[in-house]
C-alpha cells in the first residue's frame, strides 16, 4: 500500500482537500469552499505554520503564467482600499491549477459591463458560495476614468445593480 504524503494544510471541519501544491512561498489547497493558504513563519522553537482561508466568491482573478509557473491571485476589494494580491511560484502545480479554475468560474453568478462614459463604465459583479447557505454577494468594478464618487455614476451604478438583481431574481 503506497505511503499517503502529508500536507500542511489543515481545513475546516466539514471541508475536503480537493488538490494541493507546494509553492515557494506557501503551501496551497483547495477545497469545494476555498483556497487556503500555509506559510511557515519563524525557526525553531518559535516555527509556526499561519494559514489563510480565502473563499472562492472572494477571489476576484487567479492568473497563472506558465513561463515563470506563477499564480497571481487578487481578492474581491472595496473602492478605494487596495486589494490584497498573494503571488506564488509554484514548480509541479498538480491538480491545483484546474481546481482554482473550476471554483472561481463557478462562484460567478452574474457579470455585466454597464458604460457610463463612452465605452468606460462599471462592472455588475454577483457571486455566490458553494454552498447556498449564504446570500449572493454584489461587488462593483469601476473602469479607469471611472469616479465611483460622482452622483452621475453612482446612479447609473445603482440603477444596473437593482436590474441586475431583477434579473438574478433576488428581488
Amino acid at each position: 500500500m503506497p505511503l499517503r504524503r502529508r500536507t500542511p494544510v489543515r481545513v475546516e471541519r466539514g471541508e475536503r482537500l480537493l488538490a494541493d501544491a507546494a509553492a515557494t512561498q506557501a503551501h496551497l489547497g483547495g477545497t469545494r469552499d476555498a483556497l487556503y493558504v500555509v506559510r511557515h513563519r519563524g525557526t525553531g522553537a518559535l516555527a509556526l505554520d499561519e494559514t489563510v482561508r480565502i473563499p472562492w466568491e472572494e477571489v476576484e482573478a487567479a492568473d497563472w503564467d506558465a513561463e515563470t509557473s506563477t499564480l497571481r491571485v487578487s481578492e474581491v476589494g472595496s473602492w478605494g482600499v487596495e486589494r490584497p494580491v498573494h503571488v506564488f511560484t509554484i514548480p509541479e502545480p498538480g491538480h491545483l491549477l484546474e481546481l482554482v479554475r473550476e471554483r472561481v468560474t463557478a462562484s460567478v453568478v452574474l457579470q455585466r459591463h454597464v458604460p457610463v462614459r463612452g465605452r468606460r463604465g462599471v462592472r455588475i459583479v454577483a457571486r455566490r458560495a458553494p454552498r447556498g447557505d449564504r446570500p449572493i454577494t454584489w461587488f462593483y468594478e469601476y473602469d479607469e476614468g471611472i469616479d465611483p464618487g460622482d452622483p452621475d455614476v453612482r446612479r447609473a451604478a445603482e440603477e444596473a445593480l437593482a436590474a441586475a438583481r431583477v434579473d438574478v431574481g433576488v428581488e
